[in-house]
């Protein structure tokens, strides 16, 4: 059974670049006031989902910051290959002026003014690692199939004055599904959205882990 708090004031969580509400809505069931933003409309049409631009409220008290799926695709290893031969009708300069925007997008959550940040994001090439103020290494890297999903997606977490999450259900039968998703649209966008998709089994860990570390610091301030 889900505990929820009795609180005088529950923590405030933000989940950025999320639009399916699945991590919000695992910090809510457990009384955290969270709330998701994303430029898209969140899917759920939950009241609890701010559309826009989340660095307009980075600076907003919040006391967990968890960015769920920002845009990877120029910083991530996979995409490295489109910084020396762009894809059809693109050029040099645009991929590297979205490399630019995206590292950019990744320094600022992650240098935001809030005590217990999680970023998440695929692993990151050298040209994106240069580019991102104050780069660490993650933290660690999280499978589906370490939280009750037969699938393989490695994610790595940046962390900060959090704990690494410890896996909660290991199972057997991975695959690779996001990546085999045929759901594509003219651009990809199906695949995209499907691959921006939070899984349930890490959502719920986030919230049975770092709740407990959120709520402790904001009993003792």
């Amino acid at each position: 059974m889900t505990q929820h708090l009795d609180l005088f004031r529950a923590p405030q969580v933000l989940v950025a670049c999320e639009f399916s509400g699945t991590v919000r809505d695992a910090f809510l069931a457990r009384g955290y006031d969270a709330w998701s933003c994303d430029i898209l409309p969140d899917e759920r049409r939950s009241n609890r989902h701010i559309q826009g631009d989340v660095r307009d409220i980075l600076a907003d008290g919040w006391d967990l910051l968890i960015v769920a799926h920002p845009p990877c695709t120029r910083l991530c290893n996979s995409g490295v290959r489109w910084l020396t031969a762009p894809p059809p009708g693109r050029t040099l300069e645009a991929m590297w002026a979205e490399l630019d925007e995206a590292a950019d997008l990744f320094s600022t959550l992650w240098n935001a003014p809030i005590a217990h940040i999680a970023v998440e994001n695929p692993i990151m090439h050298r040209h994106g690692k240069a580019r991102i103020r104050g780069y660490v290494d993650p933290a660690q890297s999280v499978q589906p199939w370490q939280f009750g999903h037969g699938e393989t997606k490695r994610t790595c977490l940046w962390l900060r004055d959090l704990p690494p999450l410890t896996p909660t259900k290991i199972v057997n039968g991975r695959a690779a599904r996001v990546h085999r998703h045929s759901g594509w649209g003219r651009h990809g966008e199906i695949r995209a959205r499907e691959r921006s998709r939070f899984f349930t089994g890490i959502a719920a860990a986030m919230a049975d882990q770092w709740g407990p570390v959120i709520q402790a610091r904001a009993a003792a301030a």
